[in-house]
């Protein structure tokens, strides 16, 4: 069951990363597909695997030092929730660059790099899409002055 969930979370998030890439200007895509609909369905998987396993979390196990997260994460379905987490929160992150780089004019093919470090590594995307919107923003307020 596990390897079910994982499998098919895993899919829904590819389906939502390659829609966001290919079909960025769809609001359907963005704004509920990516952001809503996707998340909202891992979120249940999510919100499945916490319930129904919190209980068997080992009592050394909790959210307030690396060694409770750790114990934790020895319970798979706690681990498979972790990883669940990370889909969902990735995702919902990746449609709201798309919805920004279209706010700040950042071309579409500047803005899939940064999707998929979003994909692989969060955190890091997220800060290079910011680095990259702010040069955007920069390159675009000289060119202004230029010919003004």
């Amino acid at each position: 069951m596990n390897e079910q969930m994982f499998s098919v979370t895993g899919g829904l998030a590819m389906v939502g990363w390659l829609a966001l890439v290919l079909l960025p200007r769809v609001e359907f895509v963005v704004r509920v597909l990516t952001r809503l609909l996707i998340p909202s369905l891992i979120a249940v998987v999510y919100l499945y695997l916490m319930a129904s396993n919190l209980g068997q979390a080992p009592a050394e196990g909790g959210f307030n030092s690396l060694e409770g997260v750790k114990a934790l994460f020895t319970v798979d379905e706690l681990l498979l929730a972790g990883w669940i987490h990370y889909l969902a929160f990735d995702l919902f992150v990746g449609s709201w660059e798309v919805e920004d780089a279209q706010r700040h004019s950042v071309p579409h093919l500047l803005l899939v790099p940064c999707l998929f470090a979003t994909f692989m590594a969060g955190p890091a995307g997220l800060l290079i899409y910011l680095i990259l919107r702010t040069i955007v923003g920069l390159v675009r307020g000289r060119a202004q002055e230029a010919t003004a």
